[in-house]
């Protein structure tokens, strides 16, 4: 279980002063070697965020010389914060919650004696004073920085697979509380959803899976002037490694800068799903899609990769 760890993290995050340093603090604070990289990254207005990396290694992973496939697992979100209009954590910032929360429970784990056999790579941003933005059916989070800017710093050729969890209740097409998964995206291919993480999911949560549906539009980079979702399958549209997106739901439309709204057990069953998810996938136990089926598709109908560009306009 995740709990104490949730719990743990959000008293950090939950301040108008936290930054990417804070964080660092609290992990080291478990794993004082622990390998965390933290830096400010600036937008093009000028304004910041404070991007917080954790590379765990396993016993088996690339990091110790190995062959056992890497995972990574990304915190999406505007920010934690919208202050000053919003005073107190966001749910926007559920992302980053669950994200902080997995590393802390992988770097305590390791104190036990407990090692996964491939590397995992935690990501995620630390901005408690994130614009809005107008969006319906409810307000956006904005971002100090751009989604291309955090997909260069977070999507790196290292990653085989990549898990990108998101809050997602701004919207009418998914009406349940917990968490849901996409189907697999890969390469501008949306790819059957993955029995094994349908399976994984099944086992952690001891319910039916919930699989939110996808548009082409969702999974186009930002900045082509479409509607998306939002933001969780945006590392889809920078590698080319298999990504699922992992939303945390709600019944009911919820804004993203609203506060209050985060709830702890929905956010760790969505972080345990993703650790679970991560010790099979670097024993090469679970995969995210069928390779055969894939190359299949592409002799067929050809490369979808066009849809992780801008496009063209002519």
């Amino acid at each position: 279980m995740l709990i104490k760890q949730i719990m743990e993290v959000f008293d950090v995050l939950d301040s108008s002063t936290v930054t990417g340093k804070s964080v660092e603090e609290y992990l080291r604070s478990i794993k004082a070697d622990a390998n965390i990289e933290v830096y400010a990254l600036k937008g093009p207005k000028g304004e910041s965020t404070d991007m917080v990396k954790v590379r765990i290694p396993g016993t088996k992973g690339k990091m110790s010389g190995g062959e056992a496939p890497t995972i990574g697992l990304l915190g999406r979100l505007g920010g934690i914060g919208a202050r000053p209009e919003m005073i107190g954590f966001v749910s926007d910032g559920d992302g980053a919650l669950a994200a902080i929360a997995i590393a802390a429970k992988l770097l305590d784990m390791q104190n036990k004696g407990d090692y996964l056999e491939g590397d995992v790579f935690v990501s995620t941003q630390i901005c408690p004073h994130a614009p809005t933005a107008p969006h319906k059916p409810v307000p956006f989070m904005g971002s100090p920085v751009e989604m291309s800017q955090v997909n260069r710093e977070e999507v790196s050729p290292d990653l085989d697979a990549i898990l990108s969890v998101d809050t997602t209740k701004g919207n009418r097409v998914i009406n349940t509380r917990g968490f849901a998964i996409s189907p697999t995206v890969k390469e501008g291919w949306i790819l059957r959803t993955s029995e094994d993480l349908l399976e994984k999911m099944q086992i952690t949560t001891g319910r039916l899976p919930y699989v939110f549906p996808l548009t082409m539009q969702d999974i186009t980079p930002y900045g082509n002037d479409v509607y998306h979702l939002n933001s969780v399958l945006q590392p889809c549209t920078a590698t080319d490694a298999p990504v699922v997106g992992v939303a945390i739901t709600a019944e009911v439309m919820v804004p993203g800068c609203a506060t209050g709204a985060t709830h702890f057990a929905d956010v760790e069953e969505a972080a345990r799903f993703m650790l679970e998810v991560a010790k099979d996938f670097g024993r090469g136990e679970l995969k995210f899609y069928d390779e055969e089926e894939y190359a299949r598709l592409q002799k067929l109908y050809g490369s979808m990769k066009h849809l992780q560009t801008l496009g063209k306009e002519d």
